[in-house]
């Protein structure tokens, strides 16, 4: 089976095409800047095929997007399949499902209708995305598509760990609650993190540290999530590269008050130009800030030690909440490559078990457990394959 996996934004378009009973992906890449003057990026995963850079396609829409992705698939002297009905299914990123949906779906009319109205809950990403499932819909529209939402994996949360502190009809009139995001990566290490340790993940209590420019942390019990970081949007949680994560909402009102700041700005700053990139002044790259620490700068290691710190401080709590943790997982851009920041995190939890292997931590990306033989607690790396589990959750709904 072949699954081509689609994930919008608003001006631009990532995609792979896999088998996602193997997870061999046969081909991916990216289409830029639609609607200003499109830019394509063709990747072909066989060996003798020719790879394209940012070629100038016209995009004035997704649709167009779209059909530059098939054409480059069926192309007769570098694509990958012979024709489009070798596509058996669509499998859609959807950044945010509501309560709506606890699981992956088919897309039909019932289901683009709940798409749209979560919009309010992420203007930002869904209509992209719904923009992304009208232009497949349009150019192939008899293949079965699939939604998989960022937020599904965390609609097992028990009502204490949703529910905000604010009066209690922001609930139910506005659905104001902990979604949590990133789902898809959680569910994903979720599953390896089981298979590496040779048991089923219902037996398991986790703790999955996605960590990267967007991060956040979740705590699996028994293959379910019952509680995340992230919040009723992605700002909450950790501090990241350019958000600020959990502060004191006072805050708002001093600094909104003091330089005569709207809500817009304010949250333009606390989107952009806070987390390490902020505290640092430095870079919202992790990179940048340990070259600029040991080069000596005072508040680009402020920024790492507070990052970690939260980190730290996130896989206690989830440990208490769950009563006891199996194994820790780290994954994402800083989690899986970034050895210094793995290490600092999971140091001084002995008292919870955990005993790292300084020599089994230096590595990058890589699947492997990187705790001691006699670690109480597993410590694991596992990369992530956001598209390898989409593609699995669009080939089991439309096989």
């Amino acid at each position: 089976m072949k699954v081509l996996v689609i994930n919008a934004g608003s001006s631009s378009l990532k995609y792979q095409l896999m088998d996602p009973d193997t997870g061999v992906v046969l081909a991916k890449g990216l289409c830029e800047r639609i609607g200003i003057d499109g830019k394509f990026t063709y990747k072909p995963q066989i060996e003798g095929k020719e790879t394209l850079k940012a070629v100038d396609v016209a995009m004035p829409t997704h649709s167009e997007a779209i059909q530059a992705v098939l054409n480059a698939l069926v192309d007769p002297k570098n694509g990958v399949i012979g024709s489009m009905k070798e596509i058996d299914a669509v499998g859609h990123r959807v950044v945010h499902g509501g309560e709506a949906f606890n699981k992956s779906v088919r897309i039909d009319d019932k289901v683009m209708a709940a798409i749209e109205e979560c919009v309010p809950l992420a203007p930002l990403h869904n209509p992209a995305n719904i923009t992304g499932i009208r232009a497949c819909e349009k150019v192939m529209p008899n293949v079965p598509m699939v939604a998989v939402f960022d937020t599904a994996f965390h609609q097992t949360m028990p009502a204490k760990a949703f529910t905000y502190a604010l009066p209690y009809e922001y609930y139910k009139n506005d659905k104001v609650r902990r979604y949590g995001f990133h789902g898809t990566s959680h569910k994903y290490v979720t599953e390896r993190a089981a298979a590496m340790l040779g048991k089923p993940a219902a037996e398991l209590k986790i703790i999955t540290c996605h960590l990267g420019n967007g991060s956040s942390v979740t705590a699996v019990d028994g293959g379910k999530s019952v509680d995340t970081s992230m919040g009723f949007t992605p700002l909450a949680g950790l501090p990241m590269g350019t958000r600020s994560g959990d502060l004191d909402a006072g805050i708002l009102q001093f600094l909104m008050n003091k330089y005569k700041l709207s809500i817009d700005e304010m949250l333009n700053i606390l989107n952009k130009k806070s987390g390490v990139q902020g505290i640092s002044e430095v870079s919202s790259d992790f990179r940048d800030l340990e070259e600029a620490a040991k080069a000596g700068n005072q508040q680009a290691q402020l920024a790492l030690d507070t990052f970690q710190y939260g980190v730290k401080k996130l896989i206690g709590s989830y440990a208490a909440a769950m009563g006891g943790v199996d194994a820790i997982v780290f994954t994402a851009g800083v989690g899986e490559n970034d050895a210094a920041t793995r290490m600092a995190v999971a140091s001084d939890l002995d008292f919870m078990g955990v005993k790292m292997d300084a020599a089994a931590n230096n590595v990058r990306g890589k699947e492997t457990v990187i705790s001691t033989a006699d670690s109480k607690v597993k410590v694991l790396l596992i990369p992530t394959d956001e598209e390898l589990m989409i593609a699995k959750d669009t080939a089991a709904l439309c096989k």
